[in-house]
């Protein structure tokens, strides 16, 4: 279902289940489990071409038992990238503003940690070589699972009314990549998925060769 202003409605019964299937495996994560995962992850991105070249990279602070990500942005930003964070708005969509070290992270709604300062508007993701994007699950198809709040269906429908390109890149756990995804009308597909043990990329993107997977 999709309400009138172009946001998910409530995800299908196929999804919902699915959803909670993912998040009590991630409930039973240990820090200790999260910690080594964050590591491996963030060695894998860090090894992507798509990143290597980046000038400006879209990603986001992981909290709780998600995927870690904040290795990776401070390996980012030490790289001289210039590194986009989210900042949730009232009607679930996303501004943006620039990450200037861990000193500048601030609580917000629903547990999130978003950067202070100067908010640099919805458009900014526009000018991302690569966007980070967390999930729940990919399949093979480069399908997404979100969380269903609609925030980066926004984000990545806003890429393809502006005609920008960036790789879109969702990092996830070895085993939240899977046969498949429910799908909806709204989903837009990725192009690789990195977890600690690997990449994978889809086929709707050519890989750094020309040629595709």
């Amino acid at each position: 279902m999709i309400h009138s202003d172009g946001t998910p409605g409530p995800a299908d019964g196929s999804k919902a289940t699915l959803r909670r299937s993912l998040l009590a495996v991630r409930a039973g994560l240990t820090k200790n489990d999260i910690r080594a995962s964050e590591a491996a992850l963030g060695r894998r991105a860090l090894e992507l071409p798509e990143l290597s070249g980046a000038g400006t990279v879209a990603a986001y602070v992981s909290v709780g038992s998600e995927p870690g990500t904040r290795a990776l942005l401070d390996a980012l930003r030490a790289r001289g990238v210039r590194v986009l964070l989210p900042v949730l708005l009232p009607d679930n969509d996303l501004d943006w503003g620039l990450y200037r070290g861990a000193g500048h992270l601030v609580r917000a709604a629903r547990g999130l940690l978003e950067p202070d300062g100067e908010r640099l508007g919805p458009d900014a993701v526009t000018e991302a070589d690569a966007v980070l994007l967390p999930g729940l699950a990919v399949d093979g198809r480069g399908l997404r699972l979100g969380r269903g709040g609609g925030s980066y269906d926004r984000v990545l429908a806003r890429l393809d009314r502006a005609g920008a390109d960036p790789a879109r890149v969702v990092l996830l756990y070895d085993d939240e990549v899977v046969a498949r995804v429910p799908e909806e009308p709204h989903d837009h597909p990725v192009h690789a998925v990195v977890t600690p043990g690997g990449v994978r990329r889809f086929a709707q993107r050519p890989g750094p060769d020309g040629l595709r997977p």
